[in-house]
Parts: structure tokens; sequence; C-alpha cells
């Protein structure tokens, strides 16, 4: 029975209100807080996406950079806007809340994008176009990359934050709210890519057409726009007490178990340390039951004639069960985080090798309309917005009748299948560079910029790839909040983020491994400038024997991992 037919009017996972009050579950909290949300992070998206998806060409047609420096710098950067959001996570989790740190960080990514517009549409700070294209100075050059690490450093502390904030919006210990907790990751994700579909349409037809400076200041606009949203939901909002430092304390179970290096696990677990409240003594957080893994950390949590457990225990020393278990989560989360890497450069593909493959294709609809090729990614979009509302509404009931589990898949098999789809997209793409390099060979087309073939082949491998996210990326934003120690959410999305940042590295690695062994004794390599010249299908395989690899290792941890269990009330 729903909670609120039993009359409970609070919360009972330690949400508050914004006077710090207990969250009232009738005026806080659910879809009604969610939508601010929502409209927050489509905002967000469609500004971060309209200035990224045609970042590439942008570098080279106005910073004047070949194909591999420009694919490398957009990986880069990419790469960094998923790294800093640790640094948000870790603000959010021990000092300010995921809400105010939500708030600060929006602010210097707006500075971020005004910076970037204007450095696209000021003179003296816009590069110099004539007949031989564009040349940038280095104070030019060093104008754009600062508006976009300060871009990166603004949405760091946004990305780990909203998707967490949002869930946080439902009670777990609600049967109800529980429920459409798991929705609303599904309906967060639908959210960005509402943004996305937008930047990949109207903002790329408006920097190609129009120019840079709009291309640019309309995403600002939207920026800015997404922050009024967001504090309009203030009073609607529950809010989460920040649990201290989590990393003092991932420290402290270290610490102590290195210093009773020598000392024996008891076989009852029952003589570990735990505080004897029902309640964690870590904020917002609940206990956490003893697991058998990883017995050395358990060390930590082993008292002995040193330690005073009567009084307050000295943290350094001696560690509660519930700390030990939350360093053990971290733990068993690394190997499956791991496995994403390789998912994650793959979809970074789409922004890079994509785009370069497609500008060599015709892109003409029609004798008058020319769509860019940085615009195909809209693909991708649809078929995430297309996706999206067939799992939630269709895929997860039926799949719920088989298995039993309210999820339908577990967060596990939902990522697996993410895995396999990416496997697919490789091979798509790799088959359309096939085609096309045949095509190039046969009718001698080597030194024609644009060759007959449509650019619209492309869209299998970008359906493919939004397919796919729909079964990894939005099972990862679930599996790392749910799977974290309740004081540890915001650090956990973080960590999930990074599987993104080293896709974009891993990427610009290969890049520059293949090109460097594929250039040796004068060759053009896989990748050159004219790709009419190389292999970039060659480049692809490489990946799918990579993904398919990854998956391999991905069912083997995936058999040995082991879901939490909370005890107890939330602090």
């Amino acid at each position: 029975m729903h909670a609120m037919e039993d009359g409970d009017i609070y919360t009972k996972d330690g949400t508050v209100d914004l006077h710090s009050k207990p969250a009232n579950r009738k005026k806080t909290g659910r879809w009604k807080a969610c939508r601010f949300i929502l409209g927050n992070e489509a905002c967000e998206r469609l500004a971060y996406y309209g200035m990224s998806t045609n970042l590439v060409n942008y570098l080279i047609q106005r910073l004047n950079q070949h194909n591999s420096s420009a694919a490398k710098n957009v990986n880069n950067w990419s790469g960094t806007c998923y790294i800093t959001p640790l640094i948000g996570a870790f603000l959010a989790d021990a000092y300010w809340g995921r809400y105010w740190t939500i708030a600060i960080f929006s602010i210097i990514y707006c500075l971020g994008m005004t910076l970037l517009t204007v450095s696209a549409s000021v003179r003296g700070l816009k590069p110099s176009c004539g007949e031989n294209g564009c040349h940038a100075t280095h104070g030019q050059a060093a104008a754009c990359f600062a508006a976009l690490y300060l871009i990166a450093l603004g949405t760091g502390g946004i990305k780990p934050c909203v998707s967490s904030y949002g869930a946080d919006q439902f009670d777990e210990t609600d049967e109800y709210e529980r429920k459409k907790k798991s929705s609303f990751f599904n309906w967060f994700y639908f959210s960005i890519n509402v943004g996305a579909l937008i930047a990949a349409s109207a903002l790329v037809y408006v920097q190609t057409h129009v120019g840079w400076g709009w291309g640019f200041g309309v995403p600002a606009v939207t920026m800015a726009v997404a922050v009024v949203s967001f504090f309009s939901g203030t009073l609607k909002y529950r809010f989460v007490k920040p649990g201290g430092s989590p990393l003092t304390r991932i420290f402290q179970v270290l610490v102590a178990s290195f210093r009773k290096i020598n000392v024996k696990v008891p076989a009852d677990k029952r003589l570990l340390y735990e505080t004897t409240d029902e309640e964690c003594h870590i904020k917002g957080s609940r206990k956490l039951e003893h697991t058998d893994e990883f017995r050395f950390f358990d060390k930590a949590a082993v008292p002995t004639e040193n330690d005073d457990i009567k009084g307050p225990a000295d943290p350094w020393r001696l560690s509660t069960v519930t700390q030990v278990e939350e360093l053990k989560g971290i733990i068993r989360l690394l190997p499956i985080w791991a496995t994403g890497i390789v998912f994650s450069t793959v979809y970074s593909q789409m922004s890079t090798m994509f785009v370069l493959q497609g500008n060599l294709m015709d892109q003409h609809i029609g004798p008058h309309f020319k769509i860019p090729s940085a615009s195909l990614s809209i693909f991708d979009t649809l078929s995430v917005l297309f996706w999206t509302p067939i799992y939630d509404i269709l895929i997860v009931p039926y799949v719920r009748k088989i298995t039993g589990n309210e999820r339908g898949f577990t967060q596990l098999q939902r990522m697996g299948i993410g895995l396999v789809v990416s496997i697919f997209s490789m091979i798509a793409a790799g088959v359309l560079e096939v085609v096309r390099l045949n095509m190039v060979k046969r009718h001698n087309y080597y030194d024609l910029e644009t060759m007959p073939m449509s650019i619209f082949w492309e869209v299998p491998q970008y359906f493919l790839i939004g397919c796919a996210e729909v079964f990894t990326f939005i099972g990862q934003l679930e599996f790392f909040y749910d799977q974290a120690p309740d004081a540890m959410r915001s650090l956990c999305s973080a960590l999930s983020l990074t599987t993104v940042a080293l896709g974009n590295y891993l990427s610009s690695l290969l890049v520059t491994i293949v090109t460097s062994i594929t250039t040796k004794h004068g060759k053009l390599g896989w990748i050159p400038d004219n790709l009419n010249r190389g292999h970039l299908d060659y480049f692809y395989w490489l990946l799918a024997v990579l993904s398919f690899l990854n998956f391999l290792a991905y069912l083997c941890i995936a058999k040995w991992y082991k879901y939490k269990k909370p005890t107890g009330r939330f602090s």
C-alpha cells in the first residue's frame, strides 16, 4: 500500500526541505520537483551539445587544425568534461550538498559559454578569415581553449549531481516512489536527448550557415535558461544532508587496516565494531551489512585492547562495519566501471570519426539543402528518444512478468545488452567504410571532396549507438546511484562519468598509436587528412574487436558481483 494512504506525512530516507525540516511527502519531491530538474537538464544539454557537436569542424575551419589534431583536442576536452565531475561530486557529498554544488558550478558554466561566444564573434578575439582560410593567433586559440576548459569545470559540478539530485526526490523506503525512481533515470536520459536533438539539428545548421557567433550565442542563452529552471523548483525540492568527506572515511579504513595488519579477523562477524544505534553515524546514510569479500579491510573494525569502544572511537584506529563496507562497495564497483571505458570509446566516435567519414559523403537533401555531417548525430538522439519510452513503457512491464524483478532486467543485464549492441554499431560503421572505399577505388574518387554516396548510409551506426546508450548509459546511471554507499552517491555518479572521459582519452590514444604505427616509412596511415587514401575501416574493426573482448570480461565480472545490502534507518 502506498505510504500516503497510511497517513505517513514525511519521507523516511533522511531527506529534508529547504528549511532543514523533515521533507513533507505531499508538498516536496517526486515528479512535481523533477520537472524543474528535467527542464534544467534538457536546456543544459542543449547548451553543451549545441557547442560540442560541431566543435571538431570549428577547430578545423576556424583554428586551422588538421583532422587528427582536431579530433584529439575534442577527445581531450570532452574527456576533461567527464573528469571534473570528481571535483563537484566530492564537494557535494562532503560539504555543499547537491543543490548548492549545482547552483555554484552553473554560474561558472555560464561564464565559460559567454567567453566562448565572445571569442567566436568579437573582432580581435575571433580568427581572421580570407580566401586561404582562417588563421588564428596564439592568443585567439588560447581564448577559445580557456572558454572550453572553463565550461569543462562548470559541467563538473553539474553532471554528477543532477541525476542523483533527481533520484533524491523519490523516497526509496516507499515501494511506490522506488519504482518511480527507476523510471526517473529513463526520463532523465530522455530529457538529455531532447536537448541534444535540438542541438544536432537547429544549432549545427546555425553554426554552418549563419555563423559561429550565433551558433555559440544561442547555447549560452539556453544555459542561462537552465539555471532559471533549476532555481524555480527550490521550494519543492528534497535535500540530502552532506555526510562529510567520503575520501576521509576511505583513508581512515585503509590506515586502520594497515595499523592492525597483524590482527586476526574473528570468525564471528558480530564481534566487529559497529555503533549500537539503529541509525548510522554517517549523515544521510544507512548501515550496511557485513560481507565476506576483501576480509583484509575487516581488520579496521576489529576492536583491540588499545581501542576505547565505550566512548567515541578514534576513526583512524577503529572503523565501523559500515565504513569498511563503504570501501568494499567502491572496490566492487571498479571492475564494472572499467568495462564502461571501451563502450565510451565507441560512443566518442560520433563526434570525431563519424563526422570525418560523413564529410566525404553526399550531404544533400534535394538539390538545394545540405545537411552538415555533425548533424547526423540527430539519429543517435532520435534512437534514444525512440528506445527510452519503448523500454520504460513496453519492455520493462513485459520482462518484469518473466523475471519477477521490479526493474525488468537487472541493472547488470541491462548494461550487458548495451555492450553487445555497441559491437554491432562498429561493425556497421566498418562495413560502410569498406563499401565507400571500394567505390573510391572503383571510380578513382581519391581526390574527390564529396563522393556520390548519401551520408544517410551512416544512419544505422548512429541508431545502434543510440540503442546501446539506452541500455548501458542509463543502466550505469541507475546502477552507480543504487549501488553506491548512501553518502557517496554523487562521487559514484562522477565515477561512472569518468568512463566517458577515459573512453575519450583511450580513443585519442588509439588514434595516436595507430597514426604512429601506420605512417612509418612514409605511408599515409589509416587516418590521413584525405580519408579516401586511408583505411578508417581498420580502425572500426579494431574497436569492434576491443568491444567484444570487453564484453567477455564484463560477463565474468557481472557473474562475480554482489549487490549491496543496506540495513536500519537513514540518519
